[in-house]
């Protein structure tokens, strides 16, 4: 990640640590797959436009390596997806090279810290312990939310100014994580 480091100031890095968290939070209470709990963080703590249910259809195709073929890791893929909804949301056809070059650069840092982007070589030692697999997720969720949050509040900080802190603040136990994803699943 280190391409990235030290171009935010103290109060960005403070965000990036609540979103990185808060999409952990998600993922490890199982309300969220890996794709969606970086995309929603995003999306929500600095309030990209999309509802909770407008965002998890989007992201829901992208989880478990794109739609469980072992391909591209979900959480570069919720990475990907915020960063292009918060870069180009104002005007999509103008930044599109700049989103593209984003993407890049998020693809180039997430292969830099983890050796690779595709699941199936991500997970290939934890593949065999389920406990051991879903904390890799977990971290790697959490890490590709971060590298998202603070390349986009790299160019855009007047995000900062707009923040969901009470979302971002928000914990949810793995029991409670569970009981809203049943909410979820039966109230739509």
């Amino acid at each position: 990640m280190e391409p990235m480091e030290g171009k935010i100031d103290g109060n960005a890095e403070a965000l990036v640590a609540r979103i990185r968290e808060r999409a952990r939070n998600l993922y490890e209470t199982r309300q969220l797959l890996c794709t969606e709990a970086v995309f929603s963080a995003l999306n929500h703590g600095l309030k990209g436009g999309l509802t909770d249910a407008q965002a998890t259809a989007l992201a829901a195709p992208f989880c478990v390596a794109l739609g469980e073929s072992g391909c591209l890791c979900g959480a570069l893929s919720g990475a990907v997806l915020a960063s292009g909804l918060l870069l180009g949301r104002d005007r999509p056809y103008r930044h599109r090279q700049a989103m593209r070059d984003t993407s890049r650069q998020l693809h180039d840092a997430f292969k830099a810290a983890n050796g690779a982007t595709c699941c199936r070589v991500l997970s290939k030692k934890v593949r065999h312990d389920k406990k051991a697999h879903f904390r890799q997720c977990a971290d790697l969720t959490a890490q590709a939310a971060e590298m998202a949050a603070r390349i986009v509040l790299e160019k855009r900080p007047e995000l900062i100014g707009q923040v969901d802190n009470r979302y971002l603040a928000k914990r949810q136990s793995a029991i409670g994580g569970v009981f809203l994803r049943l909410v979820n699943l039966f109230s739509r």
